[in-house]
């Protein structure tokens, strides 16, 4: 017999096989179905949070380190980095004439602050006091506009850059470049709107205004931590920027060899490998749920077949009798243990990926379920099949013909 008319033979001895029985069938393939369904869910939600992640921490940009008193990450005694010494504008200046690798360097000073315009008022509005080379170290581009100047930065020009959801609040269709709005008390004038930049982690990155530091320092009353931004034109040169960093820090501050640093040299990459270390297990756990659900429907499966084995010695005997080799014996019964498998695999993909599809929806993440998970998915039920189906067919194999003839 033809390869492929022997296992459409197989396929058709399955079927029956099943029709015979199909309530204890499905019952078999319920394990599997569960399992291979948690696959394609959990699977899913991973994926799609870790993309959006990702993305989020993308926007902080890979080209860019932040010099500041307190790592992004926190992992050491809080109390011990509380004791650090502030990262001042004195030491911007003084970086500024030193760091040859970056490109742009910026300081950042950062405060909530409500926004007037005319009758209308926009309460913690993120203010940001930089430089004007901001817009290069942080991707803070204007859509319409411009932004300010080094020599409106140097003379502390009341200049302002908004966010687009200031601009929607505050001006709706009216065009907001050259109108002026007060922060803190002090009219500012508006030359530039930025690009839409949505939010992060639900912080709205539009709801913002960027003004120079040195006007900063005029309207704000309380001390402010101070972070230096510096970006290199070649991100391949990062590691050296990041060094060249801490050790003119470490030269600035007069820091012995033995002594370690007391400032932290941000990147987006840390957020990143936090955030991996943080969900490294959740691939643990859902191989661990799988397996479970996987392990007791494989364990059902050879059960069936290890009855239906004893149900049908004589049907095996007769095979046997007629000329079927173990061969045929051990393909035909390790074909339905596979279909049993793949069918709870199949049904298993089937809700998997509606219940996944949902869950995309509501919690509105714009993915979708791979290619990959839905065949990681039905590997493992075809695999369990294999599995399951081993020790049982060798079983029947393994059967005298006459032995098997004089069964009833």
């Amino acid at each position: 017999m033809p390869f492929s008319g022997q296992w459409t033979e197989y396929l058709r001895f399955s079927l029956e096989a099943f029709s015979a029985n199909k309530i204890r069938f499905l019952l078999t393939t319920l394990g599997i179905l569960l399992g291979v369904t948690a696959i394609i869910v959990i699977f899913t939600a991973i994926q799609s949070i870790n993309a959006y992640v990702t993305e989020e921490f993308s926007n902080l940009g890979s080209s860019s380190l932040y010099l500041s008193k307190f790592p992004w990450v926190i992992t050491n005694d809080y109390w011990e980095l509380r004791n650090r010494p502030e990262v001042t504008l004195d030491d911007y200046q003084i970086l500024r004439e030193r760091i040859k690798t970056a490109r742009w360097i910026s300081p950042q000073i950062e405060s909530m602050r409500t926004i007037e315009y005319r009758n209308k008022n926009l309460e913690q509005v993120y203010t940001i006091g930089c430089n004007e080379q901001y817009a290069y170290t942080d991707n803070a581009e204007p859509e319409i506009g411009r932004f300010f100047t080094e020599m409106e930065v140097y003379r502390a020009h009341p200049v302002c850059v908004i966010g687009q959801n200031v601009r929607d609040e505050l001006f709706s269709k009216e065009n907001p470049i050259g109108k002026r709005i007060k922060i803190n008390g002090y009219a500012h004038q508006i030359i530039g709107v930025l690009e839409k930049k949505g939010s992060f982690f639900g912080f709205n990155l539009d709801n913002q205004v960027i003004i120079p530091y040195t006007t900063f320092r005029g309207i704000s009353f309380h001390h402010r931590d101070v972070t230096i931004a510096f970006r290199t034109e070649d991100p391949a040169r990062i590691d050296d920027l990041r060094e060249e960093i801490r050790g003119e820090m470490r030269r600035l501050r007069k820091l012995a060899p033995a002594e370690p640093d007391n400032f932290s040299i941000n990147q987006q990459t840390m957020l990143t490998d936090f955030y991996n270390k943080l969900t490294g297990t959740s691939y643990l756990v859902v191989f661990i749920i799988a397996a479970i659900s996987l392990v007791v429907g494989g364990i059902g499966i050879m059960n069936i077949m290890l009855v239906s084995v004893t149900e049908r010695t004589r049907e095996i005997g007769i095979r046997k009798a007629i000329g079927a080799t173990r061969k045929n014996i051990i393909l035909q019964f390790l074909s339905e243990s596979v279909t049993i498998s793949s069918l709870g695999g199949i049904i298993g993909i089937i809700i998997g990926v509606a219940i996944a599809q949902f869950l995309l929806q509501y919690i509105k993440l714009n993915a979708s379920v791979s290619i990959g998970t839905v065949i990681i998915g039905y590997g493992f039920s075809a695999l369990v099949g294999i599995l399951s189906g081993l020790y049982p067919a060798y079983r029947a194999a393994q059967l005298n013909p006459i032995d098997a003839l004089r069964y009833e």
